[in-house]
């Protein structure tokens, strides 16, 4: 009886067991079932055709004039500054202008004390007088000897021609006839005397006397031109911008005592590089602006200098501001804009559109069916943002400008809005 209740108790428990790795088994089909079904629809999704095609903007091609920016900066400058040094050292009489001053052309600005050049030029003056005495008094002497020696030697002349004719008639003695003709010689000696002294016409006494004269003169004149140099006036209309002159002091030759700065234009010098200088022409306009005015101005090329300078290894150019105002100051810190057109009515293409690789320039052309061709390009000009096509490409096609590193030749893409 016992024995069959333990067998009973046996097959129960083999039974459980089964019916609980069956549900074990049911339970992890299920699970691989769900897993299934939950991540068939995404891997179904993530083939289909249209997913794979990349989207990308396009530009459009056309015809335009292709422009380039140069950027350069540069200083204000004025119409003209003049520095204004002594010619001779001196003592400063009078300075009659002062900082800020505006002056007129020819205002006497400082006066040097001219005591010692007044002293000279009086006594060279006097010097002259004498000169010109002396070269009178000389010339007067000789003309009046030179003429009395010739008066002589013609009367002495008619003599002997009289006395001849009366010997021949034997009117006169030969002795009568010796003795004139001595007269004659003594006469042709005399005048011989006076006319060797004669230099170009004049006497050389008188020519000496005469160049003592010119040379007192070129002294006097000397003298009365540093006078008038010691007396310094505005060469130029402008406005005192500098001064380092203080009456009592001592000016030296060649020191910069003023300055006059003539801001009535002002100018603008940049410096521009070998590569940019020559896209630029005369008349080129231009805008500027100082940073330091919060101003802009507009302007044009009026000078490009002829030759590099061999310090900045750049060429200058200058501009001409219109309606420049008064709040312009000459040495400003100015950014200058200049506008150049590298080629008119060319076909341009975006830059980020062009593939360089070894060499070759390749751009991806979207077609009618929005289908990819690779072309093979010849590029010109470029600015910052587009390239001139020379050879490869035709007005209205359409190049991807996105995207680039996914596309090739004859695959599909999706065009979207830019």
């Amino acid at each position: 009886m016992e024995e069959n209740k333990t067998v009973k108790r046996r097959s129960l428990t083999a039974g459980g067991k089964g019916k609980l790795v069956a549900g074990i088994c049911l339970l992890a089909c299920l699970a691989f079932g769900l897993h299934w079904v939950l991540a068939k629809p995404a891997s179904s999704q993530s083939q289909r055709p249209s997913d794979m095609k990349p989207a990308v903007k396009v530009a459009v091609l056309e015809k335009t004039d292709l422009s380039k920016k140069i950027q350069l900066t540069g200083k204000t400058v004025p119409e003209a500054q003049v520095d204004i040094a002594a010619k001779y050292s001196g003592k400063i009489s009078q300075v009659l202008v002062a900082l800020g001053q505006s002056v007129t052309p020819g205002q006497v600005l400082l006066v040097q004390d001219t005591s010692d050049v007044e002293a000279a030029l009086a006594q060279n003056s006097a010097a002259l007088r004498g000169a010109g005495a002396d070269a009178l008094q000389s010339d007067a002497t000789f003309q009046a000897s030179y003429h009395k020696a010739k008066a002589d030697y013609d009367r002495a002349q008619t003599n002997v021609g009289r006395y001849r004719s009366l010997f021949e008639m034997g009117a006169v003695s030969k002795e009568a006839l010796d003795k004139v003709e001595e007269q004659l010689t003594a006469a042709k000696a005399d005048l011989d005397i006076w006319s060797n002294q004669m230099v170009g016409g004049s006497a050389a006494a008188v020519v000496s006397k005469q160049a003592a004269f010119e040379r007192a003169t070129a002294s006097v004149e000397a003298l009365r031109q540093q006078r008038s140099d010691m007396i310094i006036r505005a060469p130029r209309a402008g406005v005192i911008g500098f001064r380092q002159a203080e009456v009592g002091g001592m000016a030296q030759a060649g020191q910069k005592l003023l300055a006059i700065v003539d801001n009535s234009k002002i100018y603008v010098d940049s410096s521009v590089s070998e590569k940019d200088i020559g896209q630029i022409a005369l008349g080129t306009p231009a805008q500027v602006s100082v940073d330091s005015l919060g101003k802009a101005y507009s302007g044009k090329v009026i000078y490009i200098s002829p030759s590099m300078d061999s310090a900045t290894q750049a060429f200058t150019i200058r501009l001409a501001l219109e309606a420049a105002d008064e709040s312009l100051k000459a040495g400003m810190f100015a950014r200058t804009d200049i506008t150049v057109v590298l080629r008119k009515d060319t076909l341009i293409v975006p830059k980020e559109a062009v593939v360089s690789l070894n060499g070759i320039d390749r751009v991806f052309v979207i077609d009618a069916q929005n289908q990819v061709q690779e072309r093979v390009v010849r590029l010109g000009f470029r600015n910052d943002n587009s390239i001139e096509v020379i050879e490869g490409l035709s007005a209205g096609e359409k190049v991807a400008i996105t995207n680039i590193a996914r596309l090739k030749n004859g695959s599909a893409v999706t065009e979207v809005a830019p």
